[in-house]
């Protein structure tokens, strides 16, 4: 698809590999969250996070930046065409506007290219100054555990802001 025909912008960026400091938290007078980033890979989770995220800024009268980072492999250039991942981002963000156009919300879609999908959550949130980031995160245990990936934990351990893991519930299975 031509660049003037992507519904979403998308930006190319090498995220530092450094450690990302702590600025601090949203102010204690500040009860609600009016600006949100919600990373998502188009799980069922991610999207919960999202109408999670939406109801509270619907709320507070604020806004929802809704991401989603193809990570490029070392190999290749940082701005590498990588086609079938971004038609699949695409499809992930136009996702997502339906949940939020469900619950009468407009949020902003981007679609970002990094080496760690972490880094980029992080440096956007920075780069946004956003009061918080929510997290949808799928209930898996690989090895008997339950465990968050890379992606939560990095930004868990480096965002500037409230960090909010919405988790899905255990399916029971017999």
């Amino acid at each position: 698809m031509p660049e003037a025909e992507l519904p979403f912008r998308r930006r190319c960026r090498l995220v530092s590999e450094s450690v990302v400091g702590v600025v601090g938290l949203a102010p204690a007078e500040s009860t609600g969250l009016k600006t949100i980033l919600v990373p998502t890979d188009g799980s069922q989770a991610s999207m919960r996070a999202l109408a999670l995220a939406c109801s509270i800024a619907k709320k507070n009268k604020g806004k929802v930046y809704v991401v989603h980072v193809i990570e490029v492999k070392r190999s290749l250039p940082l701005d590498a065409e990588l086609e079938p991942e971004a038609s699949e981002g695409e499809r992930i963000l136009i996702q997502a506007e339906k949940v939020a156009d469900e619950l009468d919300f407009e949020v902003e879609g981007e679609l970002l290219q990094a080496r760690e999908a972490g880094h980029a959550v992080v440096d956007e949130a920075i780069e946004r100054g956003v009061d918080g980031i929510i997290v949808g995160v799928e209930y898996r245990r690989p090895f008997g555990e339950f465990q968050l990936g890379r992606l939560i934990q990095y930004v868990l351990r480096n965002a500037p802001c409230l960090v909010w893991i919405c988790r899905q519930p255990v399916e029971e299975r017999e």
